[in-house]
């Protein structure tokens, strides 16, 4: 089973930058993606893959000087992206022929600037949690975490929040046994 644990994460202000670049190139790859996946369906082309997808929206587009800024973030959090867009479509599709439980889901859609972003780092981009306690993660550095409690395992993935109200969060994916822990009503003390 997985289980999500959120914690606060402080950036300083070059890494709220460095931030705020992955949440706009992770979007600028999603809405590119689906201009090409819509223009092939207008014209009746078969349906383009992941690898056709990234190699056009991610791979060529930081060649040309139009998204040369592409560059300057993890091309995992590109992919991620990517991933993300087939993960909609493929939603969408179960839903519209009923495969998917639950109500029915729409095509994906352009996604605007919004007052919530987020971009998700794989174990592919190798971020990785310091001995010292802070969250490091490729081309932004090593971010200041205030830990509510410990991860029970090493974390698959970890989504960077960043709120409406400007606070920054860590989403961290553990996967764990299916038996959740068993709750006696009390809390383990703090001492010995």
């Amino acid at each position: 089973m997985k289980l999500r644990y959120n914690v606060r994460v402080y950036p300083s202000a070059s890494q709220r930058g460095s931030l705020a670049r992955a949440f706009g190139c992770a979007r600028t790859v999603w809405n590119d993606a689906l201009r090409v996946r819509c223009e092939a369906y207008a014209k009746n082309l078969p349906r383009p893959t992941a690898a056709e997808l990234s190699k056009r929206v991610i791979t060529e587009a930081k060649k040309s000087t139009e998204r040369a800024w592409l560059g300057e973030v993890s091309v995992v959090v590109l992919q991620q992206s990517l991933r993300d867009l087939e993960a909609a479509y493929s939603n969408f599709f179960a839903s519209k022929s009923g495969a998917r439980k639950g109500p029915k889901m729409g095509p994906p859609k352009v996604k605007k600037r919004t007052a919530r972003q987020a971009v998700r780092f794989t174990a592919n981009a190798r971020w990785s949690i310091t001995k010292g306690g802070k969250l490091r993660l490729p081309k932004i550095g090593d971010i200041e975490v205030r830990w509510s409690r410990e991860l029970p395992v090493q974390p698959s993935s970890v989504t960077v929040i960043k709120d409406p109200a400007g606070r920054y969060f860590a989403s961290f994916v553990v996967e764990v046994d299916d038996k959740p822990p068993h709750f006696s009503g009390t809390f383990p003390s703090s001492g010995a």
